[in-house]
């Protein structure tokens, strides 16, 4: 039998909870109590990811002072800024997470030299690209790590394809957890100055956003964030979207 502990219910469940069930026991809580709940209802199962973003040292934090020993798998697609390697360097050493980096099974030279460059390629190109460099190193990666409840730091105010999600979400067998879904820009600025954390080195370039270098760009004047990735085409890199995949767990 699984407790759920927070103040606001005291539900005891004999399966896992749906993904509507989640959400509705997350929802009261905040950021680190959710965390904090997550790590109660289902231990060892839970696995984190970062991309090493602009946002990404809210999220970190928060695991490293409420779940630090949540393994963390940063995909690295091989197209990433010189910088947001950098970022991420700072990070494993830093700040004693299990940080574990995965990369696509062909390298990025390998694809260019078959491929050509697929994210040149119209929507075919780009689901490839999200395929190849995205989707299967996140899904190996949370088969060899044995997890199968995925924290994400997905907010709702960052893209209208984010603005109705719920805390939880069930993608394919796995479960998708948003902890600051919630958070409004305010909140997450607010974080940062209280915590004094570091920041990724092209926010003060004025990045909004960052992704693969290929498809983010800095804003032009009065664009938003989603704007700035994929020629304004689409936000999601794919990890966030149904992979189409039926052997894959997401």
């Amino acid at each position: 039998m699984m407790k759920i502990s927070q103040s606001s219910s005291n539900a005891v469940l004999s399966n896992d909870p749906s993904s509507e069930e989640l959400s509705a026991i997350l929802e009261p809580l905040k950021a680190s109590e959710r965390i904090l709940q997550l790590k109660e209802i289902y231990g060892s199962r839970l696995v984190a990811s970062s991309s090493f973003g602009v946002q990404a040292s809210v999220m970190l934090h928060l695991i490293k002072e409420h779940a630090p020993e949540i393994p963390i798998i940063f995909v690295d697609s091989g197209y990433c800024f010189l910088e947001t390697y950098q970022f991420a360097q700072s990070f494993i050493d830093d700040w004693g997470l299990d940080i574990r980096v995965f990369n696509p099974a062909i390298s990025a030279a390998r694809q260019e030299a078959l491929y050509g460059k697929l994210w040149q390629e119209g929507e075919e190109g780009n689901k490839k690209y999200a395929l190849l460099n995205k989707i299967e190193p996140m899904n190996r990666a949370l088969s060899e790590i044995g997890g199968d409840v995925w924290l994400s730091g997905l907010r709702r105010s960052q893209s209208s394809t984010r603005a109705h999600r719920a805390y939880a979400e069930q993608q394919s067998s796995t479960m998708k957890v948003y902890p600051i879904l919630d958070w409004a820009d305010a909140q997450l600025v607010s974080c940062f100055h209280e915590n004094d954390l570091p920041k990724h080195p092209l926010e003060t370039e004025g990045y909004l956003t960052m992704g693969d270098w290929h498809s983010t760009r800095k804003p032009q004047a009065g664009e938003t964030a989603e704007e700035t990735r994929f020629g304004g085409q689409k936000y999601e890199c794919g990890l966030h979207e149904e992979s189409g995949q039926n052997d894959f767990q997401i």
